[in-house]
């Protein structure tokens, strides 16, 4: 359209000196204009390449958006002195300039908006400063904004709408400062701030909807941004490269497919009181020696993808004060040597799989902090992998804390609480100091250490561990001052001397536990060997224990079946006849407690004295000991457990957890293959026995055919009978050199029958649980008693059993 006058005035001047004029160009009202005029100028396009050179004010006649400056090519608009510019449409269509070019100047620029297809929308530079405000760049074909070479000024209220590059870039020592601006629907990065002195300061700024990386920091540059958001990339949220700086206070940073915000390089990131969430790889990837991390009262929750929320690698280093992480598949990966994590006063919950990694010669140091519901708590995983766990509480996971592979970890003052694995277990040569640890309420064992690892335990102490407080294959570690509340395993045989007796060692078999009756031992010294496996007992002394445990009936006459079998089928071999090849791995079904780890041991022992098996030794696992968390380490895993069982029985307990419901992309599939593979290959040299509750063993076998094929017949467990209990009860008493007085029987059996038979009821467990609480309640009554009887000291009374729960 055709456009109008301009009119010049100079209200500055007195009236009878005030200068105007009407001019039909842009360039000639200038050329009369001077500093202080105004430029009211009518509606129209003005195809024109206006240079502003003049401290005048330049605004529409008509109302914002009246005015568009449109020339078919070169820059639009170019501002060089300290003009005010107001509400004008500004089109560029020269892909090699910019549409509007601020030069070494501090102009005043409002309400313009820069519909253009440019190499730039607005370029600032040679140290310019202009106040932008309330300015909106459309630049789909090149940069939204660039302030560059030493210039600077202020958005506020800024917005670009698209970009087909970066929506707003500063480099070559420019320094910007943003306030509410928003910069959204860009082809690359969203913010970039590039060199050497370059910086930038954001403040309730948003930068949303961007195909590339929402904010990159590189090249030394710094950047501050305030109470920002960063939302919807396609790319890396924040990214920050070869010593780049930035701050990020009381931001937000969500919904993004890749990593929320990026380090490397020397790189150095303060997080203050911001909230990463919602993203699909790391929440916060940490990369390369010198690059850091500063998080404080942070928050990082709801991964979309795999990956741990927290990843630190190569050498970097991160700290984490009174943070949150929850609701991720893994919360703290840190990798590699020198790579370190510092964690004070943090909290790791409802995590999937481990909350704190450390491997490849890495160190973690956390503080007073609590990991809650998760598969793992922390995992030393590998040799020169270590640091320190002080006053840490670990509740409600499957295994607290897991030390593998020469792993050195020391551990003070830390809790585990509610694990349905092990506490606390190390294996795989892993080693590990323990001072004044505390494992309560596992439902298996407290510490798990296998493999003859040589850790050291000071002052633990173990309460209501379903499995036991300890478990120590030998040689062991070396324990000082360690306590438990009982023994809760099925069985606890006294610790069996060996070697010279002046220099006595403790040897720990499998399944061997200490409880309140028994104490912890003192472990035999490093420089002592393994030692020997005793000689096969012969059949019938092992099927006398067998026969000596109460109940149980169906599964004695069953284990006896199978030994007749495999007895009968040797002596037709012997006649040279052909014998049954009958399958001798077991499915054990039912409840906890019932017996079923005792009779495994002594199922390995009737073997091995028929010859069937070279040792007939237990070697007892669950998920935590086949499975593992990346591919190809499952399979790893589960032979090792399976070649430390040959010659013996592999005892799966909960074999069930291999194959959850929600299976989704666990790892547990891969132990059952590499197991049904090498029950195949090696069906002669290992027994294996899988065991759980019975509802989940049948689902466990109905949905994998494989599986179920390789056993030969399922063997239930029953629950014990009331009296069966009572007479478990009494047994205990008897060893104990306790008698039940009057009435105490009956007041048992009644006790037991009402006593509530939900899921964790524990059966044979519940009954040495009962006896050692009425030995507690027994030592409290008698302990005010000056001196009593010695019929006193023995004699347990109903008022000595516990109360119904």
């Amino acid at each position: 359209m055709a456009h109008g006058v301009v009119q010049v005035t100079n209200p500055n001047s007195s009236r009878w000196r005030r200068r105007t004029g009407e001019y039909e160009t842009l360039a000639g009202a200038l050329a009369a204009a001077g500093d202080g005029d105004v430029l009211s100028v009518s509606s129209g396009t003005y195809r024109e390449n206006l240079v502003l050179d003049k401290a005048v004010t330049l605004r529409c006649a008509d109302g914002p958006g009246t005015v568009r400056i449109a020339p078919p090519s070169g820059v639009a608009l170019t501002v060089r002195a300290a003009a005010s510019v107001q509400d004008l449409l500004v089109e560029g269509q020269d892909t090699s300039s910019a549409a509007l070019l601020v030069e070494a100047c501090a102009p005043e620029l409002s309400g313009l908006r820069l519909n253009t297809r440019s190499a730039v929308g607005l370029e600032v530079r040679d140290n310019a400063r202009p106040t932008v405000r309330r300015c909106t760049v459309d630049n789909p074909a090149g940069l939204g904004i660039s302030v560059l070479d030493g210039a600077g000024g202020l958005f506020e209220e800024c917005e670009v709408v698209a970009a087909g590059q970066t929506g707003f870039a500063v480099r070559g020592g420019a320094a910007p400062r943003l306030e509410r601006c928003r910069v959204h629907h860009t082809s690359g990065s969203g913010v970039s701030v590039t060199g050497e002195h370059s910086a930038l300061e954001a403040v309730g700024c948003e930068v949303f909807e961007i195909r590339g990386t929402g904010v990159q920091v590189s090249q030394r540059a710094t950047a501050q941004f305030t109470e920002c958001q960063v939302h919807r990339t396609t790319g890396d949220g924040v990214s920050l490269d070869t010593d780049a700086a930035l701050a990020l206070s009381d931001c937000d940073i969500h919904d993004i497919p890749e990593n929320a915000v990026d380090l490397r390089a020397r790189s150095v990131l303060t997080l203050t009181r911001s909230t990463v969430r919602r993203f699909g790889r790391n929440g916060l990837s940490v990369w390369d020696p010198g690059t850091r991390v500063d998080a404080n009262q942070c928050e990082i929750h709801d991964s979309t993808g795999d990956y741990p929320a927290v990843w630190v690698s190569d050498g970097a280093v991160a700290i984490l004060d009174a943070c949150r992480v929850h609701d991720v598949p893994d919360a703290l990966f840190v990798l590699d040597r020198g790579s370190r994590a510092d964690v004070v006063d943090s909290d790791f919950t409802q995590i999937r799989n481990t909350a704190v990694s450390v491997s490849d010669g890495a160190n973690v140091q956390l503080d007073d902090c609590r990991i809650r519901e998760a598969a793992t708590g922390a995992w030393f995983r590998d040799h020169g992998s270590g640091g320190t766990l002080a006053q840490v509480t670990i509740d409600d996971t499957a295994t607290g804390v897991i030390v593998t592979k020469g792993a050195d970890p020391a551990l003070e003052r830390c809790t585990v609480t509610g694990s349905s694995e092990a506490g606390i277990y190390v294996s795989a040569g892993g080693r590990g100091t323990f001072t004044a640890c505390r494992v309560t309420g596992s439902r298996g064992y407290g510490f798990h250490i296998i493999d003859g690892c040589r850790a050291t335990l000071t002052r633990c102490r173990t309460e209501r561990c379903e499995r036991g407080g300890y478990e120590f294959a030998e040689p062991g570690p070396v324990t000082e001052d360690c306590t438990t509340d009982r023994a809760a395993t099925e069985d606890s045989p006294t610790p069996v001397p060996s070697g010279d007796s002046a220099t006595p060692e403790v040897r720990q078999t499998a399944g061997q536990s200490y409880g309140l009756l028994s104490g912890v031992p003192e472990q035999q010294a490093a420089t002592h060997a393994v030692a020997p496996v005793p000689a096969a007992r012969q059949s019938e002394d092992v099927l006398g224990d067998l026969d000596a445990l109460v109940g149980l009936d169906g599964v004695k006459r069953e284990v006896r079946t199978l030994i007749d079998l495999i007895s009968v089928g040797r002596r037709r071999e012997e006649a040279g006849l052909k014998a049954p090849s009958p399958r001798r791995h077991l499915v054990f079904t039912g409840s906890p407690g019932t017996g079923k780890t005792t009779v495994a041991r002594l199922y390995g022992e009737i073997l091995a004295s028929l010859g069937v098996l070279e040792r007939g030794h237990l070697v007892e696992v669950s998920r935590v000991d086949l499975v593992g968390e990346h591919i190809g380490s499952t399979a790893i895993r589960t032979q090792e457990a399976f070649d430390r069982a040959r010659g013996g029985v592999l005892f799966v307990d909960e074999a069930y957890a291999l194959s959850p419901e929600d299976a989704g992309r666990d790892f547990g599939r891969e132990a059952i293959d590499t197991l049904v593979k090498l029950m195949e290959d090696h069906r002669d040299a290992v027994v294996v026995i899988v065991a759980g509750y019975t509802a989940e063993m049948e689902r466990f076998l109905a949905s994998n055919p494989g599986v179920a094929s390789r056993f030969s017949r399922t063997i239930t467990f029953g629950d014990y009978t009331s009296e069966e209990l009572l007479r478990i009860v009494r047994a205990q008493a008897a060893e104990h050199q306790y008698e039940l007085g009057e009435d105490a029987g009956e007041a048992l059996l009644k006790f037991f029958t009402a006593l509530p038979k939900g899921p964790a009821f524990g059966n044979g467990r519940t009954a040495r649980q009962t006896f050692e609480a009425m030995v507690e309640r027994h030592a409290v009554r008698l302990a005010h008693v000056d001196e009593p009887t010695h019929q006193e000291l023995q004699l347990l009374y109903p008022e000595d059993l516990p109360e119904l729960p």
